[in-house]
């Protein structure tokens, strides 16, 4: 496989791209990405068999599986980023490697409880966000491997992303393999 095909397959729908001034029409469309993702993702991959979720989306890649669990963890950890830059001055976040906590026993587990987590948490972040400013979303974190300051109007894009992101490495391995 070569180099652009693989990247391809990595980025379905390319890197996160965000604009240069983050209008609050922008930020409503990216929470209604969060807000229908969980169903979206529900329904893409509750009619997958055991064998399908073990299926790597690309080469060297996480397994459908490990997608779902992935995406759960994920999202947790951004509510609580949210929630730290809310009532910390411009804290520094936690990071965590997600190749080791793909590598968990627990992302071997039937998705049900990660797809129940991800609705959950979806649900809790829409309605956080839905009630912050466009003055709130200018607060920040530091994420401490880019030493970034991120602003929460942009993480509210990354999630937005990062949603669509592996969404369309299960769609596109569905569609590869005729699974639909």
């Amino acid at each position: 496989m070569t180099d652009q095909a693989l990247n391809v397959l990595k980025y379905p729908i390319g890197p996160f791209d965000c604009p240069t001034l983050i209008s609050a029409s922008t930020i409503e469309a990216w929470i209604s990405i969060l807000e229908h993702f969980p169903n979206r993702l529900e329904q893409l991959v509750s009619h997958l068999t055991d064998k399908q979720l073990d299926t790597a989306y690309r080469p060297d890649g996480w397994t459908v599986r490990q997608v779902v669990h992935h995406v759960a963890d994920s999202h947790h950890h951004s509510y609580i980023r949210f929630k730290w830059a809310m009532t910390e001055d411009n804290p520094l976040i936690k990071a965590y490697d997600e190749n080791t906590w793909a590598a968990q026993h627990d992302y071997n587990q039937p998705i049900a409880i990660s797809l129940l987590h991800i609705k959950a948490v979806h649900a809790k972040l829409v309605y956080y966000l839905k009630g912050l400013s466009i003055e709130q979303l200018q607060r920040t974190f530091i994420h401490p491997e880019s030493q970034e300051t991120v602003g929460l109007n942009k993480n509210v894009g990354i999630y937005a992303w990062h949603s669509n992101h592996h969404y369309a490495h299960i769609e596109a391995l569905v569609k590869r393999e005729g699974w639909a």
